[in-house]
């Protein structure tokens, strides 16, 4: 089982029922699970995982009073959100009443909703505004147990307010626990001031604001909105190789309403994920399993923007797809930070069985944020990033509806989330 060498352990987590590693041949199953087992941190690593009773063998323990006692309940990694909208202004509680009493998104937009809305409440916010409000949603996303979430700007669509936006999303990795990896999405839609002049809004992107973005290091990637009434594949084909060749990786909104062919670019520049793929196709997942790309599904955005369509996941995990499970946290199509209720509609709308959600949101949507060697799983160096659920049974996680398991969570090998 996992060992290092012997050193003085700070913390330590014992009397676990089960413990998921998700490292494969670590235990039982897919999920690696071990039974009766420990963990032990020293610094922000794990420096033990596996069976308790070789706790004492692999690692000196520390005091008493750090040493927490699960009382059989299941321990698996932080949960990773690898695809939110974290930072935005203003609320579309009235535009989601409008859509359920039956307005039709033209009559929403004619009335001044849409996501023009969101950019313009975002472009009036002060960076010091916009910091308050991410870090109230980055207390909900630790609430139910996820410790690092994915930010895509995307609400600025102009120089200076994309770079407001990635600007709070770094300040944010100061002044909460939870980790943001920030993304670059000016490719989100055109905005309202260059409907009639869109190449000079392409050219903006590419020779201003990307530039600027990677000189300041404001993002690790970039990603766009590759769809009809967005961007065209020859358009995204242009931004996404500016991102590369300033060193930014590629992501994609793909497939989301209809086929664009977006699967074999991205496949083509090697890009981290694509996301939706509610149009994808089996020759599109071919492409991807032999890929190093990561299928992201977000059914919870299909549930709230009430289609019934879903991304066809078991189609994608038979195929051999690495697929990841995000909440696609958004204030116009997805206004919810509980994964662990998404990953629940993965296997119901989306056909994943629990194994597969649950590697959805730890290992697969690290790998979809290039961090699959830091964390996403449990073993000796990886970042001690750990969800304590309050039960002994991890298929809880997904059979609580809608409901909150988390009863402690560590971020870094420090307790930030305790459960009343």
């Amino acid at each position: 089982m996992h060992r290092m060498k012997r050193c003085k352990a700070e913390r330590a987590v014992v009397n676990i029922g089960s413990l998921l590693t998700l490292e494969p041949g670590s235990g039982a199953g897919p999920l690696g699970i071990v039974e009766r087992a420990a963990l032990a941190f020293a610094g922000e690593r794990i420096v033990y995982a596996g069976p308790e009773e070789k706790l004492r063998d692999a690692v000196e323990l520390p005091a008493a009073g750090s040493i927490l006692d699960a009382d059989g309940r299941v321990a698996l990694p932080g949960l990773v959100d690898c695809h939110t909208h974290l930072v935005f202004a203003g609320s579309r509680a009235g535009e989601f009443a409008a859509r359920v009493s039956g307005k039709s998104y033209e009559e929403i937009l004619a009335a001044g909703g849409g996501i023009h809305s969101t950019v313009e409440a975002t472009r009036r916010a002060s960076e010091s505004e916009l910091l308050a409000l991410a870090r109230r949603r980055l207390d909900r996303f630790i609430s139910f147990g996820v410790t690092t979430v994915e930010a895509k700007s995307g609400y600025g669509l102009d120089l200076e307010n994309e770079l407001k936006l990635l600007r709070v999303a770094r300040a944010l990795r100061g002044q909460h626990p939870v980790d943001v990896v920030s993304t670059f999405l000016g490719a989100h839609t055109v905005p309202r001031e260059y409907r009639e002049r869109r190449e000079a809004y392409l050219e903006l992107l590419v020779h201003e604001v990307l530039p600027r973005v990677a000189a300041e290091k404001l993002a690790v990637s970039c990603d766009v909105f590759c769809e009809r009434g967005a961007f065209t594949l020859e358009e995204t084909r242009r931004i996404l190789e500016a991102g590369l060749r300033l060193g930014l990786p590629a992501r994609l909104h793909a497939e989301q309403l209809s086929r664009s062919g977006s699967i074999a670019l991205a496949v083509e520049l090697g890009a981290l994920s694509v996301d939706h793929l509610e149009f994808i196709d089996e020759s599109d997942a071919r492409l991807l399993s032999g890929s190093r790309t990561t299928a992201v599904i977000l059914p919870a955005a299909t549930l709230f923007a009430g289609k019934q369509r879903y991304a066809p996941g078991r189609m994608l995990c038979d195929t051999g797809c690495r697929v990841a499970v995000s909440t696609d946290f958004n204030p116009g199509s997805s206004h919810t930070q509980n994964l662990p209720m998404t990953l629940t509609l993965a296997c119901l709308g989306c056909r994943l069985t629990p194994e597969e959600a649950v590697r959805g949101a730890t290992r697969h949507a690290a790998a979809a944020l290039g961090l699959e060697s830091d964390r996403g799983s449990i073993g000796p160096g990886k970042r001690a990033d750990v969800l304590i659920l309050d039960s002994p049974d991890w298929r809880d996680l997904l059979y609580h509806f809608g409901g909150n398991l988390a009863w402690r969570v560590f971020k870094n090998g420090q307790e930030v989330l305790v459960s009343r």
